[in-house]
């Protein structure tokens, strides 16, 4: 349906929710994809630099089999990259999780972006956690660039947060060459949705909430872009 209707699919090929990337279908993963025939095929890695060494090992072993089979047959590759504090991390900072989002996840992020590309990872899109600082999206549209990789992108996702965040977010990137986007879900639909399974929404009122919340989503990021240009 959504490509009789000119949509981009992008569909997961990731076992949902590990601490360590697995594909959904293993060895069979390719026959999944060429079934579904997405535009995109797209793969979430949780990867901290100060993770331990054999499991960052073992996640850019299966994400590489991945890209290169996607590389090899011609198909576009997105990477959702999330980047969690380890214990320690966050033990150092109080257990602030906003801290550590705001001063020492960009740094990681550019160095696992590094870690996972010299690895033999090649995705052509990144989905991205939000960033606090528009000099922070910048550092890591470069990283996502860097050794000729030109025409790679970057979207911002949403991971969940409240609404003033992510539009915070997206207004620190939308600006920032390298950033074409964003993807975000219950940002959208979690509030709307609660309420109608409550039966304080109707259905077209709930629709119809999530679509000006989108709407809205779309309007601040291109007036972002607007603003810097």
């Amino acid at each position: 349906q959504a490509r009789e209707r000119g949509w981009i699919l992008v569909m997961p090929a990731e076992k949902s929710g590990q601490a360590i990337f697995e594909l959904e279908y293993g060895q069979h993963f390719a026959e999944h994809i060429k079934r579904f025939d997405p535009h995109y095929t797209k793969a979430l890695v949780r990867y901290n630099p100060a993770d331990p060494n054999d499991d960052r090992k073992i996640q850019t072993n299966r994400i590489a089999t991945l890209s290169n089979w996607l590389q090899n047959h011609g198909r576009r590759f997105m990477l959702e990259l999330l980047v969690p504090p380890t214990d320690s991390q966050l033990v150092k900072l109080g257990g602030d999780r906003d801290r550590y989002d705001r001063e020492i996840r960009p740094e990681l992020m550019t160095t696992a972006i590094a870690e996972i590309q010299d690895a033999g990872i090649e995705p052509h899109m990144w989905k991205i956690e939000g960033i606090d600082r528009r000099e922070d999206c910048e550092r890591v549209a470069a990283a996502v660039r860097r050794n000729g990789r030109a025409t790679v992108g970057c979207i911002v996702l949403g991971r969940g947060a409240d609404p003033v965040k992510v539009t915070h977010w997206l207004q620190q990137a939308a600006s920032v060459p390298g950033y074409c986007g964003f993807a975000i879900g219950r940002t959208i639909w979690l509030e709307p949705l609660a309420k109608w399974v409550a039966g304080t929404l109707s259905r077209q009122a709930t629709a119809e909430r999530v679509a000006d919340n989108f709407l809205g989503a779309i309007q601040t990021y291109q007036q972002a872009a607007r603003e810097m240009t």
